[in-house]
């Protein structure tokens, strides 16, 4: 007797995975977290030598730390197996290797952290920049999973709780709450801090605003001033006091007492109601519109012009665009100094892991939506790149520990988070990040004109940051391919931030290498041509500028009648939230 039975259903390997890319595609995994693990795992899949020969490794590895653990158990020393990197400070405290369950307890986590992160960087078939996406999401889920983390499985949190009789955990249980409350993993507190209090205090008037920018000119400190005035073009991704957080740190105050007439960029924090401002907006009614107020208060012909970050983009767009509109004795911008900058976005740092098609679209959507891409969104994206040091320690030591967070000025700016503009930020991730177009010559237009780095031939002076990973230094040196004029260029010691709020102090703390640079120059080899200095670049930096910034005259005014002072420095606009 004849059954009807279904037909059997074979699934294949390839099936399983192409759908579940299909599914990453359409919307489930708009951050591309999904799909770079499964292309790394289909790839050691299908290279089964190669993980034959990785795994061979491995065992070899685990043998040896389960001889070190039977050591440890049984009371006898050893050197261990698995070390951490010597940045990883999670397991500094001497319980962690003195204790031998607790030894044991780092060693294994570390051995199959180690093992995958390798794994993945080293995965057969796949490009560099998959590789880089798979680890960096791995990695963000082994950080996450590490027993500093945990109660139960940190040492250092028992030991508090015991010496404190439970009050580490009650305040630690507190300072959730008040996290919670917040609506962040809080890095300091905000009652320390007040912008125009005890931060950006630097004296000076709001000379110019408009719907996009305040302009501030800070009061002369110096007898004489050099005729050539300066502006700070900072970035708008964040507020402009990082560059006047103290008086000790402020690089504003450092420039007025070496005798410059310094001017500063005070973005506003847009809204819904600016979900169309574009890039140009910012070149036109930002840097266009501060440099005709400078030229209309100095009274100079010229102006010396500093961008930070995207502020040092939007500068270097700003003299390729110039440089095309104008005849060389027009343009007015006598010098150009960059911070931070990028021009070349092939490889634009650790934030590319963010960024494909998929994300893209994504966070387009959203801005639509809302007319703007939240600060906090783009605050937590870079302290997910750096999630030990930047959420997990304050996780551990807030939480675990019950300690308040010391007060520190840079992380407060860190926080104090400011939004994009739909319209500009699609243009920007689009045009810069994803198709790389700034460095093809006329393959943008600004407000109306073609852009070509090559016009730029006004002096450069361009300053990256050895341990940036936002703005990675070998690929901010790739600006000195493109622009004409003489080029200098700075390498600064320590990150994004404190490589730029870098003051002098004695004894130093901190060294520079600096030299000039070629075109089609190797960063490599400029390296190895530049002179190491101790200290901090801000000295080299003036002693490049002051032939720049012609002679030295008795300050002018503040403000003028055609252009009055509408607000006491720091502004209105810096103070929005």
């Amino acid at each position: 007797m004849a059954t009807n039975r279904a037909p059997a259903v074979t699934v294949t390997p390839q099936q399983v995975f192409r759908a579940m890319r299909e599914a990453a595609q359409t919307g489930v995994d708009p951050l591309g977290m999904v799909m770079p693990l499964l292309n790394a795992q289909w790839a050691w899949l299908t290279h089964p030598q190669e993980l034959a020969e990785t795994a061979a490794g491995f065992y070899a590895r685990l043998l040896q730390l389960q001889q070190h653990s039977w050591q440890r158990m049984l009371g006898l020393p050893g050197e261990d197996v698995e070390l951490p990197h010597p940045d990883d400070t999670r397991f500094a405290d001497p319980v962690w290797t003195e204790s031998a369950t607790w030894d044991l307890t780092k060693e294994w986590y570390l051995a199959f952290t180690h093992q995958i992160q390798d794994m993945l960087y080293q995965t057969p078939g796949l490009s560099s920049r998959e590789r880089r996406r798979a680890a960096f999401w791995w990695r963000k889920w082994l950080n996450a999973m590490a027993p500093t983390n945990f109660l139960l499985t940190n040492p250092v949190a028992i030991r508090k709780a015991v010496e404190t009789h439970g009050e580490s955990l009650i305040r630690g249980f507190q300072n959730f709450i008040a996290d919670l409350q917040a609506g962040e993993i809080r890095m300091t507190r905000p009652e320390d801090f007040q912008v125009g209090v005890n931060l950006a205090t630097t004296p000076g008037k709001v000379v110019m605003r408009n719907r996009l920018v305040e302009l501030i000119h800070y009061a002369p400190t110096a007898p004489q001033v050099h005729r050539v005035p300066l502006l700070i073009v900072t970035p708008w991704i964040n507020k402009f006091y990082i560059l006047d957080l103290t008086p000790k740190k402020s690089l504003v105050k450092f420039l007025l007492d070496q005798g410059f007439d310094v001017y500063i960029t005070s973005w506003k924090n847009p809204d819904a109601t600016m979900a169309e401002v574009g890039f140009d907006d910012y070149l036109t009614e930002g840097i266009e519109a501060a440099i005709a107020t400078m030229r209309g208060i100095s009274k100079s012909d010229q102006v010396n012009a500093v961008g930070y970050c995207i502020g040092g983009t939007a500068l270097a767009i700003y003299l390729a665009w110039a440089n095309r509109r104008f005849t060389p004795q027009e343009v007015p911008v006598a010098s150009a100094t960059l911070f931070t900058t990028l021009v070349d976005f092939h490889k634009p740092g650790d934030i590319e892991v963010f960024l494909d098609e998929g994300s893209y679209r994504y966070l387009v959507a959203k801005m639509e939506a809302k007319g703007y891409l939240d600060g906090r969104e783009m605050a937590a994206a870079f302290r997910l790149l750096r999630s030990n040091s930047l959420i997990w320690h304050y996780v551990v030591h807030g939480y675990l520990y019950g300690e308040t967070p010391p007060p520190f000025d840079v992380l407060y700016w860190n926080m104090d988070t400011t939004r994009m503009p739909a319209r500009m930020h699609a243009w920007y991730l689009r045009h810069l990040y994803l198709d790389n177009k700034l460095i093809k010559k006329d393959a943008l237009a600004i407000a109306g004109q073609p852009l070509d780095l090559t016009r730029i031939v006004q002096p450069v002076y361009a300053v990256a940051a050895a341990d940036d990973h936002i703005a990675p230094w070998r690929q901010a040196y790739r600006l000195m391919n493109y622009v004409s004029g003489p080029k200098h260029f700075v390498l600064s010691s320590s990150g994004h931030i404190l490589g730029i709020v870098n003051p002098p102090v004695h004894p130093p703390k901190r060294e520079y290498r600096v030299g000039a640079a070629e075109r089609h120059d190797n960063p490599d080899v400029w390296f190895e041509r530049a002179q190491l200095h101790p200290g901090s670049w801000w000295e080299d930096w003036v002693a490049w500028l002051r032939p720049r910034s012609g002679p030295l005259v008795e300050p002018g005014p503040v403000a003028t009648r055609a252009h009055p002072a509408l607000a006491d420095a720091p502004g209105t606009y810096v103070l929005e939230r």
